[in-house]
């Protein structure tokens, strides 16, 4: 194969890394004017960026049948970056804007950690091939967009020390759990099989919509809700 073509998919990973190093750099702004937006909505945007990059990598892989172990783990590392340490930055930073104690920001430790775990083991477990044994690092990175979101949005609660603390370890478990959730790869586009998927596909729209980027929390609740349902049947 030729190597130009190989490396495309690799590419696009780097892309994921590059934009998720740009949402740690932006974090830190802030509050702060950044190129016509704060640096919170910047670290947000990169993050997204990184995520179309990490769905984009995967699919030049299956489309140009560039496989590779390299891949895989370049992969990882990669969205170890994107959805572990760069929404950890967020809400390190985001804590600090609301007023949170000193220590309660260093709580944030736990997101990269327990990503980092959840990734090694997805590289080991053969059982992930069409669904997710505890919360996908992306699904992850989402939820925590959405979370600081709704505390610069005054939701003074949420950054208090008993709430933060609760939630980013139940947050940080789930990614290390044995809860099995469906995952987004359609092996057909009808709706027979793709029940869940095409629901979860509506929602975040709506959800977005209806709530702005808070709205975004309440989708990885959405998607943990189905996958429970999905597990009952």
């Amino acid at each position: 194969m030729n190597a130009i073509v190989r490396n495309i998919p690799n590419s696009i990973t780097c892309l994921n890394l590059a934009s998720g190093v740009m949402a740690v750099i932006c974090a830190f702004s802030g509050s702060e004017a950044l190129w016509g937006l704060d640096g919170f909505a910047w670290a947000w945007i990169f993050i997204g960026i990184a995520a179309v990059a990490d769905f984009l990598d995967g699919f030049a892989a299956r489309a140009l049948h560039a496989y590779s172990n390299l891949g895989k783990e370049l992969d990882s590392l990669c969205d170890l970056v994107s959805f572990g340490v760069a929404p950890a930055m967020i809400m390190f930073n985001c804590l600090e804007t609301v007023g949170s104690a000193e220590w309660v920001r260093w709580l944030v430790l736990l997101i990269p950690v327990a990503g980092a775990l959840r990734l090694a083991r997805f590289n080991i477990d053969t059982r992930q091939t069409s669904e997710f044994i505890g919360l996908p690092i992306p699904a992850n990175a989402i939820f925590w967009i959405g979370y600081s979101s709704l505390c610069l949005e005054g939701t003074g609660f949420l950054a208090d020390w008993y709430c933060f603390a609760a939630v980013v370890i139940v947050e940080s478990w789930l990614m290390v759990s044995p809860v099995r959730l469906f995952s987004l790869k359609f092996k057909t586009w009808g709706w027979k099989g793709n029940q869940l998927r095409w629901l979860l596909i509506v929602t975040a729209p709506v959800m977005v919509l209806c709530m702005g980027v808070s709205g975004l929390l309440w989708l990885i609740v959405a998607y943990l809700l189905y996958g429970l349902f999905d597990m009952k049947k």
